[in-house]
């Protein structure tokens, strides 16, 4: 192996284990988002218990001595807890001078939260902790759906990986075959590929043909015939002849991976709706910063003291904050990805996706698209003088030495 060759062995094994950083860290983060929400909206219970809004409406009367002070320290955690994501998001999109939705998000708890707890500390005015609580709990609900969605998707991607074979059959300069890890393979190596197995790299056959079932990457049920200078994908399976290939592509370079690439890359894009809502957030954040001070403006100009103002202005600030663009989204991400995934469909582009809805036409190729792709029999016709048994068995025995996919449907 020269020391080219090294380096490209060398990365293909970097991007594979930065692969699977990638997905431990995605694994992780959804967690993470389930843990927060679990223990906000628990800890949210005695919140909206302790509310004098909530009480207000129940029609009840639940204080007693010191329990604004444990509204404050439960309201404290939700928000430090709970919001620390958006509030971290927020930090990153105002760095890049894009502000959206986690800043739409961080400005409505943050301002709901301090000015709350002044009201805590001797300022006039109703407080917002439960409005602070519910809505850090419905964001939390809705980055967790989507973070979810996203990665059973990538459990389909996980699938396509596993098509691929742990080891090969290399032959060596003398012409001996010995079992080695794929990942060993380069450019130029030969490997045989007995009746049966799945092929483990891109290559050119160099000796043998055979039919090779390559269904699951390309969608072609019907096995493809295969001769010498014929070019074969990594992870098809080999029919009944044995095949021996020129290794042409390996790691990164290979069909699949580049699926798996193009895939992962698709997954990560957003559909022009959710650039849309991003946008919108974007604008909604400076709207909600415009209004809150167009709105204490007012009415101290109406002759309101500053805290009569100050409470209004909250008030408009936190419910410019879209819950239900916050949670739809997510819902709308989740159910089409989850359903695309669950049918075996892998989105390119989201964008296209998006603009299926407009078609008027769908050209299909029938074999294993909407039929199955397996040959059998349906129906037997029997001519007088003979039983349906024996035709069958006639039928098989002229059959059972060809290879033809109709053939071993018979058989």
């Amino acid at each position: 192996m020269d020391k080219h060759e090294q380096h490209d062995h060398h990365k293909d094994q970097e991007n594979h284990e930065h692969g699977k950083h990638q997905g431990h860290d995605h694994s992780h983060m959804i967690d993470d988002f389930k843990k927060r929400f679990y223990i906000s909206t628990v800890v949210t219970i005695p919140i909206l218990i302790l509310s004098p809004l909530i009480q207000s409406f129940l029609n009840v009367d639940w204080r007693f001595t010191g329990d604004m002070y444990l509204l404050f320290i439960l309201s404290t955690f939700v928000f430090f807890y709970g919001g620390m994501p958006f509030l971290k998001g927020a930090k990153d999109e105002l760095k890049d001078k894009n502000p959206g939705m986690m800043t739409l998000i961080a400005l409505a708890i943050v301002v709901a939260y301090g000015y709350s707890s002044l009201t805590v500390f001797g300022l006039p005015g109703s407080n917002f902790f439960w409005e602070l609580a519910t809505l850090i709990d419905i964001m939390l609900l809705g980055h967790w759906i989507e973070m979810r969605s996203v990665m059973s998707a990538s459990n389909a991607l996980e699938e396509l990986v596993k098509l691929m074979p742990s080891e090969a059959h290399l032959i060596d300069e003398e012409g001996n075959v010995k079992e080695v890890p794929i990942q060993e393979l380069t450019k130029g190596n030969r490997v045989l590929v007995k009746p049966g197995e799945k092929i483990p790299v891109d290559g050119l056959i160099e000796k043998g043909q055979s039919a090779v079932d390559e269904s699951m990457l390309t969608g072609e049920s019907v096995p493809v015939e295969k001769n010498i200078d014929d070019e074969v994908i990594g992870g098809a399976v080999n029919g009944e002849g044995s095949l021996t290939i020129s290794v042409v592509k390996t790691g990164e370079e290979s069909y699949l991976s580049q699926v798996v690439t193009m895939v992962k890359e698709a997954q990560e894009s957003k559909s022009k709706t959710q650039d849309l809502s991003n946008r919108a957030a974007k604008w909604l954040f400076y709207l909600a910063l415009a209004a809150g001070l167009v709105t204490l403006v007012v009415w101290l100009s109406l002759g309101y003291t500053f805290n009569y103002a100050l409470e209004r202005m909250v008030t408009v600030m936190v419910i410019t904050c879209p819950h239900a663009l916050g949670l739809a989204m997510p819902l709308v991400v989740a159910r089409s990805t989850a359903l695309a995934a669950k049918r075996g469909l892998l989105i390119r582009n989201r964008v296209s996706f998006e603009e299926a809805r407009k078609l008027q036409s769908v050209v299909f190729d029938k074999t294993g698209t909407l039929t199955e792709g397996a040959f059998g029999i349906t129906d037997v016709h029997i001519v007088d003088g003979f039983e349906e048994a024996d035709v069958l068995a006639l039928a098989a025995s002229l059959e059972q030495e060809s290879e033809h996919p109709i053939a071993r449907g018979i058989v």
